[in-house]
């Protein structure tokens, strides 16, 4: 993607409105201005390091989908099972949609799929990226009541359900706009289209608070829920910690655990998938910024950095599955018995001793579902 007038996406398009960068009239650029784009260096480095993270993406996303599924990661909670489907669910959009779509438009340069393509697949890469940030907000807000206020863990089920259509909602209406901003332009004097904003915004800062909507929209309030809620749940450890050290009553299973172990590991598994959501994207999006308020940067800034910074995103749609796997033995089960069914001399009795060293996990280790005695203790 070259940075141009089209980061309407955030700068997540492909070649965008490389025909201008300039402006943003409804009049076509004068060819006598404009240089055509090409297939360059760094984009061919770009449409590689894509399809690598596209192969990883679509298998191991596929994968942890599978497990929670059919396979062992049934054994989650009923309430964690839909969270980390949708989560699974948002990053195959994001491989499936965005990354081929990049792929194409940066070989082919131009646009060749027509208007209602355009305008269809701009919308669907949107949509793609607000649910993936939305879904780990509803994560995160299911671990601060899963730690906060443990009593209401029975009704955990239903809350998620309610937030998952809340987010899946407002992902669908905050990408509706690219429907009607997006258009195929055809550059004059020149055999030339793009899929482009171009002509959609009168003046240039009509564009630019749109854009400053979609970056608050898609990073900055899911990064400050996210924080708040981590924080709270920090601050609240912190509290409990204190609290037993004074011997009162605290968030405990036994004399030794100030959480349940399930609900622990949970929590470290969220928190470093929203971090990595963090270290991969918040590079590309503060080169947004700077671009929309200084567009001669486009002049200054090598390619290759805006390419390096759009497959580093792109990096976190890789990153989620595999935090899962580290942090669920079902997980790691599953792909040991999809592996080794592969080879003739498997046998169901080897196949059940490799699934026990992988760590067969209990309900109590991949569930933190609420017991009797674990409520008597505010626990879940």
């Amino acid at each position: 993607m070259r940075m141009s007038e089209n980061s309407s996406l955030l700068m997540l398009g492909s070649q965008g409105t490389s025909m201008n960068s300039s402006s943003n009239s409804s009049v076509s650029p004068p060819s006598a201005d404009w240089v055509a784009p090409t297939f360059t260096r760094a984009a061919q480095f770009r449409v590689v390091a894509t399809l690598v993270l596209f192969l990883f993406a679509a298998v191991s996303n596929l994968a942890v989908l599978i497990s929670v599924a059919r396979g062992r990661g049934r054994r989650l909670a009923s309430h964690l099972r839909p969270l980390i489907m949708s989560l699974a669910v948002a990053d195959l959009m994001m491989t499936f949609i965005v990354m081929p779509l990049d792929m194409v438009w940066n070989v082919t340069v131009q646009w060749y799929a027509g208007d209602a393509m355009c305008k269809l697949l701009c919308f669907l890469k949107l949509f793609a990226m607000h649910s993936s940030a939305f879904i780990l907000v509803v994560i995160s807000l299911d671990r601060h009541h899963a730690i906060l206020r443990p009593l209401d863990s029975f009704d955990a089920k239903r809350r998620n359900k309610r937030m998952l259509l809340l987010a899946w909602s407002l992902s669908l209406l905050l990408a509706s706009p690219q429907l009607f901003i997006f258009r195929v332009i055809k550059a004059e004097g020149v055999d030339f289209t793009q899929c482009v904003t171009h002509g959609s915004f009168q003046q240039r800062w009509q564009e630019t608070v749109y854009n400053m909507f979609l970056f608050v929209t898609l990073y900055v309030v899911p990064l400050l829920v996210m924080s708040l809620c981590y924080t709270r749940i920090l601050i609240e450890i912190n509290h409990q910690i204190h609290k037993s050290k004074g011997g009162e009553s605290c968030l405990r299973r036994s004399g030794t655990d100030m959480i349940p172990k399930a609900r622990m590991k949970t929590l470290k598994m969220t928190i470093i998938i929203v971090v990595s959501f963090v270290v991969c994207w918040t590079p590309y999006y503060l080169l947004g910024i700077w671009y929309w308020f200084h567009p001669q940067m486009i002049q200054v800034t090598p390619e290759y950095v805006n390419h390096i910074l759009f497959v580093f995103g792109n990096l976190n749609t890789c990153c989620d599955p595999v935090i899962y796997g580290l942090y669920t033995p079902s997980f790691r089960a599953d792909l040991a018995v999809c592996w080794f069914c592969r080879r003739q001399d498997s046998s169901p009795k080897s196949l059940d001793r490799l699934s026990a060293r992988q760590g067969n996990p209990s309900a109590e280790q991949e569930s933190d579902a609420p017991s009797v005695d674990q409520m008597r203790a505010n626990e879940e």
